[in-house]
C-alpha cells in the first residue's frame, strides 16, 4: 500500500509517468493534489483498519460464543449421561419391584370379589333375617 501511496504522490508531483501523459507540474496544485491524495490515503487507511477491526471483533464474539455454545452441550450431554444412569437404575428398582405390584394387583382383584361375596353374604342374611321374623309371627 505504501508503494501505492507513493506512486500517486510521484504522479502528483510529476515525476512519474501518466497513463495519458505527462501532466504540467504547477505549483500551488501540486501541492494541493499531493495533500489531497495523502488526506485520501489517511483516510482509506483510517476505514479499512476499521473494517478489519469490526471484522476481527466479529470473529471474537464468534469465538466467544461457540465456547459457550461447547460449554452449554458439554453440560447438557453430562447431564443427559446423569439422566440415563438415574433412569436405569429406576427401571431396575421397577423390575425388582414388580412381581410386588404383581402380587398387590391379585391382592386387589380377590379383595374385589371378597367385598362381593360379602355383599351377597349380607343381602342374604338379610333374607334370612326377615323370613325368620316372618316364622316368629306366626
Amino acid at each position: 500500500m505504501a508503494e501505492a501511496e507513493a506512486q500517486v504522490v510521484a504522479v502528483a508531483e510529476g515525476e512519474g509517468e501518466t497513463s495519458e501523459s505527462n501532466v504540467p507540474e504547477s505549483g500551488p496544485v501540486s501541492s494541493q493534489v499531493h495533500g489531497l491524495c495523502k488526506d485520501m490515503f489517511e483516510k482509506t487507511t483510517e476505514y479499512l483498519q476499521g473494517e478489519l477491526l469490526s471484522t476481527s471483533e466479529e470473529y471474537l464474539l464468534l469465538e466467544k460464543l461457540n465456547k459457550m455454545t461447547t460449554a452449554k452441550y458439554s453440560d447438557m450431554s453430562s447431564l443427559s449421561k446423569d439422566l440415563t444412569v438415574m433412569m436405569d437404575g429406576l427401571n431396575e428398582k421397577y423390575r425388582n419391584l414388580q412381581p410386588y405390584l404383581d402380587q398387590i394387583d391379585q391382592l386387589d382383584t380377590s379383595v374385589s370379589v371378597l367385598e362381593q361375596s360379602a355383599y351377597q353374604l349380607d343381602s342374604y342374611s338379610k333374607k334370612l333375617e326377615v323370613k325368620l321374623r316372618q316364622l316368629d309371627r306366626r
